[in-house]
Parts: C-alpha cells; sequence; structure tokens
C-alpha cells in the first residue's frame, strides 16, 4: 500500500495540505499552536512549507513529507511489536 497515494485521494490531489487540517487529521488532539510548536522544537519531524517569505503566511505540510512521516512511525510500531513479542 502506498502512504503517498492514500494521502492523495483523501486530500484531492493537493501536493500541499494546510498545517491546521493536518494536526486535526493526525496529531488530535493537539491544538493547532501546540502542533506548530513541537514541530519547531523537532519533536515532531515534519517539515512546514510557507509558499510566501513572510512570517504571516500559511503554514502547509507537504503530501510526501507527511507520507514518509506516517510510514516512519509505523515502522517504528512494527519494530517496537517485533521487541516486545520476543
Amino acid at each position: 500500500m502506498n502512504t503517498a497515494f492514500l494521502l492523495m485521494a483523501k486530500y484531492d490531489g493537493q501536493p500541499l495540505i494546510p498545517a491546521d487540517v493536518v494536526c486535526k487529521d493526525f496529531f488530535a488532539p493537539l491544538t493547532l499552536p501546540v502542533f506548530l510548536r513541537k514541530v519547531a522544537a523537532g519533536e515532531i519531524a515534519l517539515p512546514l512549507v510557507r509558499m510566501e517569505n513572510s512570517q504571516k503566511g500559511a503554514k502547509m505540510v507537504h503530501l510526501n513529507d507527511l507520507a514518509g512521516y506516517i510510514d516512519a512511525r509505523a515502522e517504528a510500531a512494527r519494530r517496537e511489536a517485533t521487541a516486545l513479542s520476543r
């Protein structure tokens, strides 16, 4: 199963997803400010994209970055489950 393909279907082929949507869909119950703080602190390894060079520009997440993050978290969970079952 290709995570990026599934995300493209979910988000109607948009390459960039607003950070508030990513937060709501994948990081609930975090609020947007907490999500953004964790991303800035490196606690959530997900790069944010700004379409304009301004602090007030909309913060977006590239679909491929989100897919990679999801896949990495799933792989870490698989390794943990394997280690626990030994």
